[in-house]
Protein backbone atom coordinates (compact mmCIF):
# COMPACT_ATOMS: atom_id res chain seq x y z
CA UNK A 1 0.00 0.00 0.00
CA UNK A 2 0.95 3.89 -1.15
CA UNK A 3 0.13 6.24 1.66
CA UNK A 4 -1.65 9.20 -0.02
CA UNK A 5 0.31 12.53 -0.26
CA UNK A 6 -0.38 15.01 2.93
CA UNK A 7 -0.77 18.18 2.57
CA UNK A 8 1.25 19.83 5.05
CA UNK A 9 0.02 23.25 4.81
CA UNK A 10 -3.44 23.38 5.44
CA UNK A 11 -4.86 25.02 8.87
CA UNK A 12 -7.76 26.54 9.46
CA UNK A 13 -7.36 30.42 9.88
CA UNK A 14 -9.05 30.70 13.44
CA UNK A 15 -12.32 33.25 13.22
CA UNK A 16 -14.18 34.66 15.64
CA UNK A 17 -13.45 33.86 19.84
CA UNK A 18 -14.93 29.93 19.48
CA UNK A 19 -11.95 29.70 16.77
CA UNK A 20 -9.57 31.59 19.19
CA UNK A 21 -9.91 29.70 22.23
CA UNK A 22 -9.45 26.44 20.20
CA UNK A 23 -6.48 26.96 19.01
CA UNK A 24 -5.00 28.53 22.12
CA UNK A 25 -5.88 25.73 24.01
CA UNK A 26 -3.99 23.43 21.75
CA UNK A 27 -1.26 25.44 21.51
CA UNK A 28 -1.14 25.33 25.23
CA UNK A 29 -1.45 21.64 25.22
CA UNK A 30 1.28 21.19 22.07
CA UNK A 31 3.86 23.34 24.52
CA UNK A 32 3.42 21.17 27.43
CA UNK A 33 3.89 17.77 24.75
CA UNK A 34 7.12 19.23 23.70
CA UNK A 35 8.21 19.80 27.15
CA UNK A 36 7.71 16.64 28.11
CA UNK A 37 8.54 13.99 25.56
CA UNK A 38 11.21 16.53 23.58
CA UNK A 39 11.76 14.15 20.52
CA UNK A 40 10.85 10.74 21.81
CA UNK A 41 8.29 10.78 19.04
CA UNK A 42 7.23 6.63 19.72
CA UNK A 43 6.30 7.57 23.63
CA UNK A 44 4.65 11.32 22.49
CA UNK A 45 2.47 8.76 19.86
CA UNK A 46 1.47 6.33 22.74
CA UNK A 47 0.32 9.07 25.47
CA UNK A 48 -1.55 11.67 22.58
CA UNK A 49 -3.38 9.04 20.77
CA UNK A 50 -5.09 8.19 23.86
CA UNK A 51 -6.03 11.03 24.53
CA UNK A 52 -6.99 11.51 20.40
CA UNK A 53 -9.08 8.39 20.78
CA UNK A 54 -11.84 10.23 22.74
CA UNK A 55 -13.48 13.12 21.03
CA UNK A 56 -14.65 10.49 18.33
CA UNK A 57 -16.20 8.26 21.01
CA UNK A 58 -17.88 11.09 23.04
CA UNK A 59 -19.04 13.34 19.62
CA UNK A 60 -20.54 10.10 18.73
CA UNK A 61 -22.29 9.43 21.85
CA UNK A 62 -23.82 12.65 22.12
CA UNK A 63 -24.73 12.52 18.69
CA UNK A 64 -26.63 9.37 18.97
CA UNK A 65 -28.61 10.40 21.89
CA UNK A 66 -29.64 13.41 20.35
CA UNK A 67 -30.55 11.93 17.06
CA UNK A 68 -32.98 9.31 19.59
CA UNK A 69 -33.96 12.01 21.87
CA UNK A 70 -35.14 14.35 18.37
CA UNK A 71 -36.64 11.28 16.66
CA UNK A 72 -33.90 12.44 13.51
CA UNK A 73 -31.51 10.87 11.22
CA UNK A 74 -27.59 11.60 12.10
CA UNK A 75 -27.11 11.84 8.10
CA UNK A 76 -23.98 10.13 9.05
CA UNK A 77 -22.09 11.81 11.71
CA UNK A 78 -22.13 8.88 14.10
CA UNK A 79 -20.08 6.48 11.89
CA UNK A 80 -17.39 9.03 11.08
CA UNK A 81 -16.90 9.91 14.61
CA UNK A 82 -16.81 6.02 15.64
CA UNK A 83 -14.78 5.37 13.04
CA UNK A 84 -12.31 8.04 14.26
CA UNK A 85 -12.03 6.82 17.79
CA UNK A 86 -11.76 3.20 16.52
CA UNK A 87 -8.64 4.40 14.03
CA UNK A 88 -7.22 6.04 16.55
CA UNK A 89 -7.42 3.45 19.09
CA UNK A 90 -5.40 1.36 16.52
CA UNK A 91 -2.63 3.98 16.01
CA UNK A 92 -2.20 3.54 20.08
CA UNK A 93 -1.74 -0.50 19.56
CA UNK A 94 0.33 0.13 17.14
CA UNK A 95 2.82 2.36 18.50
CA UNK A 96 2.71 0.02 22.34
CA UNK A 97 4.85 -1.87 20.35
CA UNK A 98 6.56 0.18 19.48
CA UNK A 99 7.53 2.01 22.31
CA UNK A 100 6.29 0.24 25.48
CA UNK A 101 5.03 2.80 27.88
CA UNK A 102 7.07 3.44 30.96
CA UNK A 103 4.86 2.77 34.56
CA UNK A 104 5.11 6.87 35.08
CA UNK A 105 3.99 6.98 31.56
CA UNK A 106 0.72 4.39 32.07
CA UNK A 107 -0.35 6.72 35.15
CA UNK A 108 -0.02 10.12 33.25
CA UNK A 109 -2.50 8.05 30.92
CA UNK A 110 -4.85 7.38 33.24
CA UNK A 111 -4.96 10.74 34.80
CA UNK A 112 -4.90 12.74 31.47
CA UNK A 113 -7.37 11.16 29.57
CA UNK A 114 -10.27 11.36 32.87
CA UNK A 115 -9.37 14.71 32.88
CA UNK A 116 -9.89 15.08 28.98
CA UNK A 117 -12.56 13.15 28.62
CA UNK A 118 -14.62 15.11 31.26
CA UNK A 119 -13.49 18.29 29.99
CA UNK A 120 -14.12 17.75 26.57
CA UNK A 121 -17.75 16.01 27.15
CA UNK A 122 -18.50 19.19 28.56
CA UNK A 123 -17.17 21.37 25.82
CA UNK A 124 -19.54 19.43 23.47
CA UNK A 125 -22.42 20.08 25.59
CA UNK A 126 -22.04 23.44 25.39
CA UNK A 127 -20.42 23.98 22.26
CA UNK A 128 -20.16 21.18 19.60
CA UNK A 129 -18.40 23.82 17.01
CA UNK A 130 -16.14 24.66 19.40
CA UNK A 131 -15.01 20.97 19.98
CA UNK A 132 -14.80 20.15 16.60
CA UNK A 133 -12.58 22.96 16.11
CA UNK A 134 -10.43 21.98 19.13
CA UNK A 135 -9.86 18.15 17.21
CA UNK A 136 -9.41 19.92 13.88
CA UNK A 137 -6.21 21.91 15.71
CA UNK A 138 -5.51 18.98 17.77
CA UNK A 139 -4.97 17.44 13.77
CA UNK A 140 -3.24 19.70 12.44
CA UNK A 141 -0.54 19.24 15.32
CA UNK A 142 -0.82 15.57 14.87
CA UNK A 143 0.12 15.84 11.03
CA UNK A 144 2.99 17.92 12.23
CA UNK A 145 4.53 15.57 14.70
CA UNK A 146 4.33 12.30 12.64
CA UNK A 147 6.20 14.54 9.74
CA UNK A 148 8.84 15.60 12.43
CA UNK A 149 8.79 11.60 13.53
CA UNK A 150 9.46 10.91 9.91
CA UNK A 151 12.34 13.44 9.97
CA UNK A 152 13.97 11.78 12.84
CA UNK A 153 13.53 8.43 11.50
CA UNK A 154 14.55 9.35 7.64
CA UNK A 155 17.82 11.36 9.69
CA UNK A 156 18.92 8.04 11.55
CA UNK A 157 17.73 9.74 14.77
CA UNK A 158 15.14 7.12 15.30
CA UNK A 159 15.48 3.39 14.47
CA UNK A 160 13.68 2.43 11.55
CA UNK A 161 12.47 -0.78 13.08
CA UNK A 162 9.83 -3.33 11.38
CA UNK A 163 6.47 -2.24 11.57
CA UNK A 164 4.10 -4.35 14.04
CA UNK A 165 1.91 -7.15 12.59
CA UNK A 166 -1.05 -5.61 14.06
CA UNK A 167 -0.11 -2.22 11.44
CA UNK A 168 0.82 -4.55 8.96
CA UNK A 169 -2.85 -6.45 9.42
CA UNK A 170 -4.94 -2.86 9.82
CA UNK A 171 -3.49 -1.04 6.92
CA UNK A 172 -2.86 -4.02 4.78
CA UNK A 173 0.86 -3.19 4.28
CA UNK A 174 3.44 -5.35 2.91
CA UNK A 175 4.99 -8.35 4.78
CA UNK A 176 8.33 -6.43 5.19
CA UNK A 177 7.12 -2.55 5.76
CA UNK A 178 9.36 -0.70 8.34
CA UNK A 179 8.18 1.82 11.14
CA UNK A 180 8.50 4.33 8.33
CA UNK A 181 5.79 2.94 6.55
CA UNK A 182 3.22 2.99 9.00
CA UNK A 183 3.96 6.31 10.21
CA UNK A 184 3.25 7.43 6.24
CA UNK A 185 -0.67 6.07 6.73
CA UNK A 186 -0.90 7.11 10.49
CA UNK A 187 -0.03 10.72 9.36
CA UNK A 188 -2.40 10.41 6.52
CA UNK A 189 -5.23 9.22 9.00
CA UNK A 190 -4.74 12.36 10.98
CA UNK A 191 -4.90 14.77 7.98
CA UNK A 192 -8.02 13.18 6.81
CA UNK A 193 -9.35 13.42 10.74
CA UNK A 194 -8.23 17.06 10.45
CA UNK A 195 -10.46 18.00 7.72
CA UNK A 196 -13.01 15.85 8.76
CA UNK A 197 -13.73 17.46 12.06
CA UNK A 198 -12.95 21.58 10.96
CA UNK A 199 -15.57 20.70 8.28
CA UNK A 200 -18.32 19.69 11.20
CA UNK A 201 -17.25 23.01 12.93
CA UNK A 202 -17.68 24.71 9.59
CA UNK A 203 -21.56 23.20 9.11
CA UNK A 204 -21.61 23.37 13.22
CA UNK A 205 -21.33 27.14 12.12
CA UNK A 206 -22.61 27.53 9.04
CA UNK A 207 -19.97 27.94 7.01
CA UNK A 208 -19.41 26.69 3.16
CA UNK A 209 -17.44 23.20 3.16
CA UNK A 210 -15.65 21.73 0.29
CA UNK A 211 -16.56 18.15 0.69
CA UNK A 212 -14.20 17.19 -1.98
CA UNK A 213 -11.17 18.78 -0.29
CA UNK A 214 -10.75 15.99 2.63
CA UNK A 215 -7.76 14.31 2.73
CA UNK A 216 -7.28 10.80 1.62
CA UNK A 217 -6.88 8.15 4.22
CA UNK A 218 -5.62 4.48 3.90
CA UNK A 219 -8.32 3.34 6.38
CA UNK A 220 -11.36 5.64 6.29
CA UNK A 221 -13.96 5.77 3.38
CA UNK A 222 -13.63 8.83 1.12
CA UNK A 223 -16.98 9.79 0.85
CA UNK A 224 -17.89 11.54 4.29
CA UNK A 225 -20.94 13.00 4.72
CA UNK A 226 -21.09 16.90 6.22
CA UNK A 227 -24.28 17.01 6.84
CA UNK A 228 -25.27 19.07 10.25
Amino acid sequence: MTAPVVDLSVHHAPKGLSDRVAYGFTKALRSCADTFFAKRYGHRAIVLETVAAVPGMVGATICHLKCLRRMCDDKGWIRTLMDEAENERMHLMTFIEVARPTLFERLVILWVQWVFYLAFFGLYLISAKTAHRVVGYFEEEAVLSYTLYLNEIDEGRSKNVPAPDIAKRYWGLAKDAMLRDVVLVVRADEAHHRDVNHGFANELGGLAVDKTNIAPSPYHESGIKLAA
